[in-house]
């Protein structure tokens, strides 16, 4: 899995009556304006008010060539040269050379350490593990340069207290790791944290494969770089964020990608947050419960099924990464989302609103969209409340998202 696949940006619209084209910047960490062409003509009553649609060529913000390794993709382990472990309640297990390991046995108080050198790759296929701990990682990673954990079985991990540091090391998570880490497979892994994050990596999350059920007190999965899935069954309840990913020094890191995976989400917080990018290809993602449903500075949603009841924001674009600009642009997908009363937003970007096609069901009592600068309906087909909406307008409220702000 590659993480540094990260363009500037992301969509050319061309109008039915000229084309117009807007590019953006290349590497950097200074954020430049960027803006979406489109036409819409409307009248001075709401009866009449009628919006150009303009065809898309789509630009994905992020580059998606490389982001899954052939290997990250292969669901099962090469067990030819592999070795076997029986797993003893109380006696950690280090791994030191590259390599296939299975593992078994059902113990507690066991930490299994890889520590290898920086350009290995380890393989760790879960084969019946049940592991729990009080205050420490099930696994943790110190040093390699990539480690698969692949389950064909189930197998389940507790933390159960609070985790303690290994000196300078702040280990938050059953599952911890300070480089890539991929999880694949055709089994399943249950977490349980009742205390810390599910799953945690300072580098690359990958999840291509397997079904995981998680439940933390804090992120669910959390990766410093990126958060990239490529399929799986994936259950979260978090009195955190499900998904999380940032990174304070690099703002052009932090990003989350889905291509594909079913998800069932809970979380106190947020559902899905990068602080740069959240990049949707696909996928059906069914959030039951959050404060804000996906939040990041730049959003784009390509495809999927989305199903998002939020008490505060449905998606929320905000300013948390200078290298983008703050838009949420909808150019694919089925989403709906379903707002509590208050003082909530469907849409709300303290930037700009692109919907350039899919469909968009929204049901609020307050606000449907809000943004700072600008709202364009260019495609797509976007009911609020029972009525078919012509044009996009700032915080329509009330039943069919007449009118503007009160």
């Amino acid at each position: 899995m590659k993480r540094k696949n990260v363009k500037r940006w992301k969509v050319i619209a061309i109008s039915a009556l000229a084309a117009l084209a807007l590019t953006g910047c290349g590497s950097g960490t200074t954020s430049t304006s960027n803006s979406v062409s489109s036409t819409s003509s409307s009248s001075s009553t709401a009866t009449t008010a009628t919006t150009t649609t303009t065809a898309t060529t789509l630009n994905t913000m992020l580059d998606t060539t490389d982001i899954f390794s052939t290997r990250d993709l292969e669901q099962t382990a090469d067990l030819t040269d592999a070795k076997y472990i029986t797993l003893v309640s109380g006696q950690d297990v280090t791994i030191t050379e590259k390599g296939v390991y299975v593992l078994s046995g059902d113990v507690q108080d066991v930490t299994v350490i890889v520590a290898t050198a920086e350009d290995a790759k380890v393989q760790i296929l879960l084969n019946g593990v049940s592991i729990t701990n009080v205050d420490a990682p099930a696994i943790y990673v110190k040093t390699a340069d990539k480690v698969f954990i692949t389950t064909d079985t189930d197998n389940t991990m507790k933390v159960s207290g609070t985790f303690v540091a290994d000196g300078d090391t702040n280990l938050d998570a059953v599952i911890f790791s300070k480089t890539d880490l991929v999880l694949n497979g055709t089994g399943t892994l249950n977490i349980i944290s009742t205390q810390g994050n599910g799953i945690a990596t300072k580098d690359d999350l990958g999840i291509t494969g397997g079904a995981y059920k998680v439940t933390s007190k804090l992120d669910g999965f959390e990766a410093n770089d990126s958060i990239c899935v490529y399929d799986g069954i994936i259950n979260v309840t978090s009195s955190k964020d499900a998904f999380h990913s940032e990174n304070e020094d690099d703002l052009s890191l932090g990003y989350i990608y889905i291509q594909g995976g079913t998800f069932t989400i809970s979380a106190a917080e947020e559902g899905i947050q990068g602080t740069s990018v959240v990049q949707i290809n696909g996928g059906t993602i069914t959030i039951t419960k959050c404060l804000e449903g996906i939040e990041a500075t730049y959003i784009q949603i390509n495809d999927g099924t989305i199903k998002i009841n939020s008490s505060d924001d449905g998606i929320n674009a905000s300013d948390k990464s200078s290298y983008y600009d703050v838009i949420v642009e909808i150019n694919g997908g089925n989403i709906t989302i379903i707002m509590a009363s208050g003082d909530t937003d469907a849409v709300d970007a303290n930037g700009s609103i692109y919907v350039n096609g899919g469909t968009m069901n929204i049901t609020a009592a307050t606000s449907s969209f809000d943004f700072d600068v600008e709202g364009k309906l260019n495609g797509g087909t976007v009911t609020v409340n029972g009525t078919v909406l012509t044009e996009i307008v700032e915080s329509m409220m009330g039943p069919g998202g007449g009118g503007g702000r009160h």
